[in-house]
């Protein structure tokens, strides 16, 4: 099974998992204020915990962001830490919440949409297949029981969801680099966007304790859950790793009915066959063929395995994984592959 597949899972559980849970937090804290402290509380949480990692890290982990990242890395903080929040809070301001709710998958297929399209990932007939059933079965989800109208602000949440689609696939560009790092620098960034936006059109700020358990949500379904997705895509390729991502709205489900004791609707278990049937053609895919990979010199995390067969010009205790400058010499041959670092080719 490819390493990517559980991280990827991990993050939708928390991810699903923070929605719930911020939707308990609605009725005591502004929206506006709500989604500032979710950053925020990501940023800062992560922050801290990268900070006490370099006081006792001992090996080097992932390699930290280089000069030619930071660029990759003020795109996607622009376009998903400060463009698209702010079309999206006004979006809001004029859209159903119902409506905004099902607008709010077209990230998801956006994103697959500029992986595949744009920025030329791999895909397959089974996959565009599972893709196909993992979005019906989250537009199902999100619409039984509902009276939708379009709102004004339809067109501005279907631009915030553009934005968000382009940072994930920007951020596949530097998800070989420190995934804790980008996910802090993110968090930080958008905590302050999003604070701003709240102080200027939320209203009275929130009471401390509150303010305290948004970040603790923001931390779990925001901070950690976009690190673990950072490290998946690393394996999968953007597109594989949003669809088993795209998963994250069952596990709300499944916590909002185990810890808020909210019924589980029809919609439910009309949708859960759907994303069952999804999901297992992606767990399934194999895809094999001759390829060549071409001699380069790159740093991220990895293990000695057919690709990184190589010597090290330092002492090093045979721990795996780790990361250091190394050279790749060309190879061809044929195996099993996701468009992961070292499956970016043509076809």
């Amino acid at each position: 099974m490819n390493p990517g597949i559980a991280p990827a899972l991990v993050a939708a559980i928390f991810f699903g998992a923070s929605t719930p849970l911020a939707r308990a937090l609605v009725g005591t804290i502004n929206p506006a204020w709500l989604a500032g402290c979710l950053y925020a509380g990501s940023g800062i949480g992560l922050a801290i915990v990268l900070a006490l990692r370099c006081v006792g890290r001992r090996s080097r982990g992932a390699p930290p962001l280089s000069r030619s990242d930071l660029p990759w890395l003020a795109a996607t903080i622009v376009s998903g830490g400060v463009v698209a929040p702010l079309l999206f809070t006004f979006g809001l301001r004029h859209t159903p919440g119902a409506t905004a709710s099902l607008l709010l998958n077209l990230e998801t297929v956006l994103t697959v949409v500029l992986a595949w399209f744009v920025f030329r990932e791999h895909y397959s007939t089974r996959v565009v297949i599972g893709m196909a059933l993992i979005v019906a079965a989250c537009a199902v989800l999100g619409w039984e029981g509902r009276q939708l109208g379009a709102g004004g602000g339809a067109p501005l949440i279907a631009l915030a969801c553009l934005g968000w689609a382009l940072d994930n696939n920007l951020t596949r560009k530097i998800a070989g680099s420190d995934a804790l790092a980008i996910a802090a620098s993110k968090g930080l960034c958008g905590g302050a966007v999003n604070l701003a936006l709240a102080a200027s059109f939320g209203g009275a700020s929130p009471a401390l304790s509150q303010a305290v358990a948004a970040g603790a949500v923001g931390l779990l379904g925001y901070g950690l859950s976009l690190v673990l997705f950072i490290v998946s895509m690393r394996s999968l390729g953007t597109a594989r790793a949003s669809a088993y991502f795209a998963t994250a709205p069952f596990f709300g489900v499944a916590v909002a009915f185990a810890i808020l004791s909210e019924p589980a609707q029809s919609a439910f278990w009309i949708a859960l066959p759907f994303m069952a049937v999804g999901v297992w053609l992606h767990l399934t895919e194999r895809h094999d063929h001759r390829h060549t990979h071409e001699a380069m010199l790159h740093d991220h995390v990895h293990r000695h395995d057919e690709h990184h067969r190589h010597a090290h010009d330092f002492p090093w205790d045979g721990t795996e994984p780790h990361a250091h400058p190394h050279a790749h010499d060309a190879i061809t041959h044929a195996h099993a592959h996701a468009p992961d670092l070292h499956h970016r080719h043509e076809h």
